[in-house]
């Protein structure tokens, strides 16, 4: 693979950055270090995580979308 072709692969869409938000916003401990309010008998901390992983998801896929429709063109 020559050096052109390494560069044309790059993928350098502002959209990238979006998949910055699932590691930053599990690392704001302030979030989830308490005990209320609960789900369904649940502590924070708990469904948080959960929801961490729905946001990590979604993140993902939305960025795998932006990314692509930009490829096609």
């Amino acid at each position: 693979m020559s050096p052109r072709d390494r560069s044309t692969n790059t993928d350098r869409s502002w959209a990238n950055w979006l998949l910055l938000l699932p590691i930053v916003i599990p690392l704001m401990t302030f979030l989830f270090n308490k005990d209320e309010p609960r789900v369904l008998g649940f502590p924070t901390f708990y469904w948080l995580q959960l929801a961490f992983i729905v946001i990590g998801v979604g993140t993902t896929t939305l960025v795998y979308q932006i990314t692509k429709k930009k490829k096609g063109r």
